[in-house]
C-alpha cells in the first residue's frame, strides 16, 4: 500500500500511519477493504439507547462501591448495638468485598470491555458535483508529483582521482628498506 499523501510505500498493510509524513492511514485501509466504497456511520434510531459493556461495567462498579457507603455503616452500628462478635466479621468483610470489588470492578471495565459499538453502512464514493460553467472535474494521478528536482540539468562530477595518483600501499615500505640498504653499504 502507497502513502495517497506523499507516495510512500508502507512496509506492512496492517500500518496506521505513513512512516514519511504522518498521514493517518485508517481511513485507506477501509476504504480498501470495501473495496473502494466510503463506510459510513449509520445514526441509530432514537428509541435505542443500548449502553456499551464498558459503561454498563463502569456503572456496576460504582453502585457496588457506594453501596458498600451504605452497608458498612450499617453493620457497624449493628455490631456496637449488639454483643454478636458475627457482625463485626461481616463490617469487615463487607469493607472489603464491597468498597475494593467496586474500585476493581470500575477499572477492570475501564481498562477491558469494549467501548459503543459503531455500525457502517457502505456507500460508493461519489466525487462533488461542479457547476456547468466550471467544466468537467480534471482527473490527476493518483499520486502526488515526486519531489525530487531532475538531475538533467547538472553537469557530471569530475573525478579527481585523474589529478595525482595515489600512491602504492607498499611504496613507503620499500622506501624504508632502501634506505636501510644505503646506510649498511656506506658503512
Amino acid at each position: 500500500m502507497h502513502c495517497p499523501q506523499c507516495g510512500q510505500q508502507q512496509a506492512a498493510d496492517i500500518v496506521r500511519f505513513c512512516s514519511r509524513c504522518g498521514f493517518p492511514l485508517d481511513g485507506v485501509m477501509q476504504l480498501v477493504a470495501n473495496g473502494g466504497l466510503l463506510p459510513i456511520l449509520r445514526a441509530e434510531p432514537a428509541g435505542t439507547n443500548e449502553i456499551s459493556p464498558r459503561r454498563k461495567g463502569v456503572k456496576q462498579g460504582g453502585l457496588v462501591f457506594l453501596s458498600g457507603a451504605l452497608v458498612v455503616p450499617a453493620l457497624g452500628v449493628l455490631y456496637g448495638w449488639t454483643d454478636v462478635n458475627i457482625f463485626g466479621f461481616l463490617t469487615a468483610l463487607s469493607a472489603i468485598l464491597l468498597f475494593l470489588g467496586g474500585a476493581l470492578r470500575m477499572l477492570y471495565a475501564g481498562l477491558f470491555e469494549e467501548g459503543a459499538q459503531r455500525s457502517f453502512i457502505s456507500t460508493s464514493y461519489l466525487p462533488p458535483r461542479t457547476p456547468a460553467q466550471m467544466g468537467p472535474p480534471m482527473r490527476g494521478s493518483a499520486l502526488p508529483p515526486s519531489s525530487a528536482n531532475p538531475a538533467s540539468g547538472w553537469r557530471p562530477r569530475p573525478n579527481t582521482a585523474e589529478i595525482l595518483q595515489p600512491p602504492s600501499v607498499t611504496e613507503s615500505t620499500t622506501r624504508l628498506l632502501d634506505d636501510q640498504d644505503d646506510r649498511r653499504s656506506n658503512n
